[in-house]
């Protein structure tokens, strides 16, 4: 096998990486936070104790600068119309359209974050000469934030106003505060806190409550003060349907016009000089960039959106195209078979190197197969744990062991291929466990002349523990599953090591096992399907194979795997241009490859952190709803994945830890993988320790001391 420069894993893409979410939570957050403004009046919270009588009795516009509070009332036959909520794209302009046509003016507290999305409507409520005022950025009770969050919310707010119309605004009305009467010692205290940054509060002597909807005539009797006098009326132009506002402005306006009313702003109500004042540079290049922040992250949010709906897709089609594929395949192979019986000699090569673990296993079910010809040719790969001694302790006839110095898992296959004598050539890692009908059953789809190599199907030995029934449960559903598709769409990219059948021909036509990639084994089935040869999947030779008892190890494992598939996939992509079975593999196997197993891993990071965002700001009901269809899909698929394969139905229970653990770390192993292929850095092979559950499993565990240092040569 070629040798590998090897380099340091690559590290610094993991604080990039964690960085970047940071980013993008915070992005998402701060988009939810001021695209999930309400609207309305009302008490947000529970009673509170009152506010001090002066505030509560003096008139609706105060003063809170001082030491005492100064409140001022408008006069007789004035009235200050205000709306609240907005700037609203559908129901500002249409209130402007009623003021003006009626000559009135009015003043406007408007929400920031609805500032930042409309500006325009902002600049023409002050080129048609009424007033504006601050209802917070994110239309938040301000009664009960933090100080830094209440000087936050005010604060955007004017940068906001700032950005849009250069100037600052100075007004301020509480969300959730109404009339004087029902002010409450917090949200005094907050006015009190406003006043210190140059605010002054407006309260209402008249609450028409228009966000009930109770009628336009409803609104306009609550909208006219008793008795001819002036009053501060608070309706709304935001935050839901103001339909009813709005003729209800149509009719209040001619009726008190006529009563002798003039409409008019707040401070010019009580005789004040105008509220906003010049905008400084920093304010609005801070309102700027605030503007702009928002519009990135809404954008942000909005790709978010489509990239989760992108993969939902995705994943309920690839869902489906393998549960009707497998369909197919089930059909196909278990009718009765037609043709000639294969019972041509076979010869079984299995490389091994330290595998004294489960080496014993492994050959003596080899021999005991329930097949008329058949030898095994064990290669020593240079083991120092004398996995070549205990195979030849055994005695065992029909079995040979070459011994060579280490050079790698691909040396070792070839050396055994060009040692075999039979045609038929099953390669099997040195700790799997086959049972006695297995090489029958693999061999026999050699009667297709066609058909150039054989995948058969790896079961997990070690499943007992929850690592083990989360690779059991991917093996089943992912690994089984997608065979049966490739075979029916005629793309297998992979025969796995542990259990794999060709014909010599075949295997020398290619130049053997190539050893310039960690994933020989799709490479080596990616180069006879580019030769011609069809690959099929027999999913009744049963091999059993020890996986990875740690995570560790499972890392170490997949990182190979993964890298190896992506070096693979790169040297055989001018597949995409060929005819035939190449062609099948470049223009069906290759981008489902890219999709399911580089892209959208890829992307889940991104797709977690989206996920926490819904649990911070969407209703919990709604995700889980969601959660749980997603996941009684996907335990649907396994139950019809586990049927197929004839297991039971009880490693299920561990589905959804699966889908909160496992799967972050096979994403994760993608990452890591990427960005090694792409700086540039080879990959060395990894070794994992052998516990010999495959051995126990088939109750044929070798009694040879197991050496599992692993030191010097090249492990596999």
């Amino acid at each position: 096998m070629a040798r590998h420069v090897a380099r340091r894993d690559p590290r610094a893409h993991w604080i990039l990486l964690l960085l970047g979410l940071i980013v993008l939570l915070a992005a998402l957050s701060f988009n939810g936070l001021v695209s999930h403004v309400g609207g309305g009046s009302g008490p947000s919270t529970a009673p509170a104790a009152p506010a001090p009588r002066q505030a509560t009795t003096g008139g609706p516009v105060l003063r809170l600068d001082g030491p005492t509070p100064a409140a001022r009332r408008l006069p007789a036959r004035t009235l200050a119309l205000t709306f609240d909520d907005g700037p609203d794209p559908r129901w500002t302009p249409q209130i402007l359209d009623v003021l003006r046509r009626h000559h009135a003016h009015a003043t406007f507290f408007v929400v920031g974050a609805r500032v930042d999305e409309h500006p325009e409507l902002v600049r023409r409520i002050l080129a048609e000469g009424h007033e504006l005022g601050s209802h917070t950025f994110t239309h938040a009770d301000l009664a009960g934030l933090p100080a830094w969050r209440a000087r936050t919310e005010l604060s955007w707010t004017r940068n906001a106003v700032a950005a849009a119309t250069g100037r600052e605004v100075t007004l301020l009305r509480l969300p959730f505060s109404s009339t004087t009467n029902s002010l409450s010692q917090p949200q005094y205290q907050a006015l009190r806190d406003a006043a210190g940054t140059g605010h002054l509060g407006v309260l209402a002597d008249r609450d028409t409550r228009d966000w009930q909807r109770p009628g336009a005539p409803a609104i306009a009797q609550a909208a006219t003060p008793p008795g001819g006098g002036g009053a501060v009326v608070l309706m709304h132009d935001g935050g839901g349907d103001r339909s009813q506002t709005v003729a209800a402005l149509d009719q209040l306006l001619p009726r008190l016009s006529r009563s002798g009313y003039r409409f008019t702003t707040v401070s010019e109500g009580i005789g004040a000089p105008g509220s906003t004042v010049p905008a400084g540079l920093g304010s609005r290049l801070s309102g700027t960039a605030l503007r702009w922040a928002q519009a990135g992250a809404g954008g942000l949010a909005s790709t978010m959106n489509l990239l989760l709906g992108v993969a939902l897709v995705l994943g309920v089609a690839r869902l489906a195209v393998q549960v009707a594929c497998a369909r197919r395949h089930v059909r196909r192979v278990r009718r009765p078979r037609r043709g000639p019986e294969v019972t041509a000699p076979v010869s079984v090569i299995v490389p091994a190197y330290n595998e004294a673990a489960n080496i014993a296993a492994t050959v003596r079910s080899l021999v005991a197969s329930a097949y008329p010809a058949l030898e095994v040719v064990v290669v020593d790969d240079g083991s120092t744990d004398g996995t070549a001694d205990i195979v030849e302790r055994l005695g065992l006839r029909g079995v040979r062991v070459i011994r060579q110095a280490n050079a790698g898992k691909p040396a070792a296959l070839n050396t055994g291929i060009r040692a075999a004598r039979a045609n038929l050539l099953v390669l099997v890692d040195g700790d799997t466990v086959f049972q006695p009908d297995t090489v029958y059953r693999l061999v026999q789809g050699f009667a297709d002349p066609t058909v150039g190599a054989i995948s058969g199907n790896t079961k997990v030995a070690n499943r007992r523990r929850l690592l083990g029934r989360w690779q059991h449960l991917e093996y089943v559903i992912g690994f089984n599953l997608d065979r049966r598709m490739y075979d029916v769409l005629e793309c297998m990219p992979t025969i796995p090591g542990a259990i794999g059948a060709f014909r010599r021909e075949v295997l020398l036509a290619v130049g053997g096992v190539p050893a310039d990639t960690l994933a020989e084994d799709t490479d080596l089935t990616m180069k006879v399907l580019r030769a011609g040869w069809r690959v099929s999947y027999e999913e009744r030779a049963i091999a059993w194979t020890e996986v990875p008892a740690s995570l560790r190890q499972l890392w170490r494992q997949r990182y190979r795997w993964c890298y190896g598939t992506l070096q693979a996939m790169w040297k055989h992509r001018h597949a995409l241009r060929e005819p035939g079975a190449g062609g099948k593999l470049g223009r069906r196997g290759l981008p489902y490859l890219t999709v399911f197993q580089i892209v959208l891993p890829l992307t889940a990071p991104a797709v977690d952190v989206f996920a926490l965002y819904g649990l911070l700001f969407l209703p919990w009901s709604t995700l889980a709803v969601a959660w749980l269809g997603l996941l009684l899909l996907q335990a649907g698929t396994a139950a019809y994945a586990l049927r197929l394969d004839r297991e039971r139905f009880g490693p299920l229970w561990a589905l959804p830890l699966q889908q909160l653990v496992y799967r972050q770390v096979m994403y994760l192993v993608v990452v890591q993988s990427v960005v090694t292929a792409v700086i540039g850095n080879r990959l060395r092979w990894q070794r994992m320790v052998r516990t010999g559950e495959a051995a126990a499993l088939a109750g044929l565990r070798g009694g040879a001391p197991v050496n599992t240092a692993g030191r010097g040569g090249r492990p596999y």
